[in-house]
């Protein structure tokens, strides 16, 4: 189909300012465009006007959003921030305190080298819409394995991009080596997509990796290469080891090159421990932006939530913005965040002790860690002894089993361990 004018318009700013970003948008990323000059638009000249029958909404004599008492008098919010449509940006005071945030928690970043977030509906929408923008039918996204399964379902099953992976460890640590030459293997356009930390495996990269990884993106686009970075930071800021870089490679990569756009990906979920509000964001960070660069890029993002959600929930928009605001909500954070290191750390230690039926992963961050098994022995009948008969359950990978430390009580760790060790030597002999 042929492309809007409003699109069109929007490339062309893209082609005089920054035409490496327009080469990297995908056939959507050229035709998706946010309709200022539609309904949206004209309901906006429309605010504040005495008479308005613009808005969408059904409203009282007072002006206020009509609404059930059922569900207004459970939520401690007024009616306005609840009920009616959010912008299809976000909501502008909940953009502005994310983008502050990003500047406390990742003190490296130029506040003037990224744009302000997007808001999307959760973390997993914010994913999708990087695909809509930048992966076609037939791309490879350059990816490490072990990875999130669901990326399969987002990239290669919805946008018909195939995924492209490197073992994510060499020896103990990043697999340096493998990405750089996945890279080299990549000529042109290429999308690489890392997230930190890990899951399943819960590592991140240490500080002298986080160089190095810098350094790999940075030869191949100075080899003429458009490298595109999709951070998925949905566990940022969960660092449970010292020598583990802290920021967000987005610090690194937002300033870099021309031809590296750095895409950060994050949201609420377990950064503010709020799962089920589904509000994430998308932000975008690369050298060269200008005010009108980042204005389109906020126009495409927040077109194509448009098409595919409208907007995010406005009451979840609501409640993040009140928690951000909040000097409570940072005392929260150190305490859960402490939590999970003292189980990550008790977990560890009793992992670490020698068996011949597993080996543990590297790991340092996030919520899980990996351990794998043995040659020979059968991940899924591991499994399955777990939870049938020791009433423990944990994910199967491949050759690995997943576990979620986020939710097991310290007291229960030692329990847990003694079961996977008896399940696995039940295994082992069952298969020798």
């Amino acid at each position: 189909m042929p492309i809007s004018p409003y699109a069109s318009t929007l490339n062309d700013i893209l082609n005089a300012e920054h035409p490496s970003l327009l080469a990297a948008l995908s056939k959507r990323g050229k035709s998706i465009y946010f309709p200022h000059a539609g309904i949206l638009g004209q309901t906006a000249e429309a605010k504040g006007k005495s008479i308005n029958a613009t808005i969408g909404i059904a409203v009282g004599d007072d002006g206020a959003p009509l609404h059930l008492s059922s569900i207004a008098n459970t939520i401690a919010l007024p009616p306005a921030s609840i009920f009616p449509y959010a912008p299809g940006f976000g909501l502008a005071a909940l953009r502005s305190a994310w983008f502050a945030e990003l500047v406390r928690k990742n003190p490296s970043l130029f506040a003037s080298s990224f744009t302000l977030p997007v808001v999307t509906g959760g973390l997993t929408h914010s994913l999708s819409i990087a695909g809509y923008l930048f992966t076609d039918e037939g791309d490879d996204i350059i990816v490490p394995e072990p990875h999130w399964d669901n990326y399969g379902l987002l990239y290669e099953q919805t946008y018909g991009a195939t995924l492209s992976t490197f073992p994510l460890f060499a020896k103990d640590g990043f697999n340096l080596d493998g990405l750089r030459e996945h890279l080299r293997s990549h000529s042109g356009k290429q999308i690489l997509l890392l997230n930190f930390p890990n899951n399943p495996t819960g590592y991140s990269p240490l500080r002298f990796e986080a160089d190095d990884i810098v350094m790999i993106l940075r030869e191949s686009a100075e080899a003429g290469n458009t490298v595109i970075v999709l951070l998925d930071d949905a566990y940022f800021g969960l660092v449970h080891d010292e020598d583990v870089y802290p920021e967000s490679l987005f610090s690194l990569l937002a300033n870099l090159h021309e031809r590296i756009i750095a895409v950060k990906i994050d949201g609420c979920s377990k950064e503010d421990y709020a799962w089920g509000l589904r509000v994430g964001f998308l932000t975008y960070g690369m050298k060269g932006l200008t005010k009108d660069v980042v204005r389109v890029l906020e126009d495409k993002t927040a077109g194509a939530v448009r098409a595919t959600v409208s907007n995010a929930c406005h009451l979840s928009q609501s409640l993040l913005l009140a928690s951000l605001r909040d000097p409570s909500s940072a005392r929260d954070r150190t305490h859960h965040a402490d939590l999970l290191r003292r189980r990550y750390k008790k977990l560890k230690s009793l992992l670490e002790e020698s068996s011949p039926n597993f080996r543990l992963l590297p790991c340092n961050s996030g919520y899980f860690l990996c351990v794998e098994l043995a040659d020979g022995i059968d991940v899924d009948r591991v499994r399955r002894l777990l939870l049938d008969e020791y009433g423990t359950g944990v994910i199967a990978l491949g050759s690995l089993i997943r576990i979620a430390f986020s939710s097991v009580p310290e007291s229960n760790m030692e329990q847990l361990v003694r079961n996977i060790r008896e399940a696995c030597s039940r295994a082992s002999s069952f298969a020798s």
